[in-house]
């Protein structure tokens, strides 16, 4: 799918955790009406035929979009249900073992926490985005140290692949991430615990139609 194109810079979903995929299909499609960049399957639950199921499932779904999706630390299952590409912890297995597994066209991204040196190596091993993170306090890890915004704006002189933020986003405080430099924000408590799910991605895309137009 990439075909040499960058990662899409924008609004990353991540997806929740639940066993209602019927319910978690509804909410990332509202999501997709509203515009988001890209999706990121998300499932800590160690069902392992829940995780293939939904992953399939969104797959299909993001292809009627015209949007990719990437499975969250699990190249077997990025593999196996044909996603448009993976994202690896640092102790999630090699990236050089992901593009030879997944092939060139597929997106690999890297979790650098709050390094650069982090992100150095990542693209050089051919990471095709690399993400920051938490920058605020995140729901979904409350204890994960803080990135600082500084690291941003030192990471676009010296990483040329898209630079994503990630850690308790908001509408609130999106912006200041953007403006640092960010090429995309990933968001999963703002955006689908939101009341209306297609209008939170609207209103996060519009920070980046703000962002361009200054």
């Amino acid at each position: 799918m990439r075909a040499s194109a960058a990662f899409p810079g924008g609004v990353y979903a991540i997806t929740p955790d639940t066993a209602d995929t019927e319910h978690l299909l509804t909410q990332v499609e509202y999501a997709l009406a509203g515009g988001i960049a890209a999706v990121q399957y998300r499932d800590k639950s160690g069902d392992v035929a829940r995780r293939h199921a939904q992953a399939s499932e969104l797959v299909a779904l993001c292809r009627q979009y015209g949007v990719p999706l990437i499975v969250n630390d699990d190249l077997r299952l990025a593999d196996l249900v044909d996603a448009d590409g993976v994202h690896l912890g640092r102790d999630d297995g090699s990236l050089t073992e992901a593009r030879i597994i997944l092939g060139p066209e597929k997106f690999i991204g890297a979790s650098c926490y709050q390094s650069l040196d982090l992100a150095r190596a990542a693209q050089a091993a051919g990471a095709d985005y690399v993400a920051f993170g938490s920058f605020f306090a995140s729901p979904t890890k409350p204890a994960a140290p803080r990135a600082a915004l500084e690291l941003l704006r030192e990471a676009t002189a010296a990483i040329h692949v898209p630079l994503v933020a990630i850690g308790g986003i908001t509408l609130a405080n999106a912006a200041q991430l953007i403006d640092a430099g960010a090429d995309a924000i990933a968001v999963l408590s703002a955006l689908f615990d939101a009341p209306d799910i297609r209008a939170a991605a609207r209103d996060f895309n519009q920070l980046f139609a703000t962002e361009s137009e200054q």
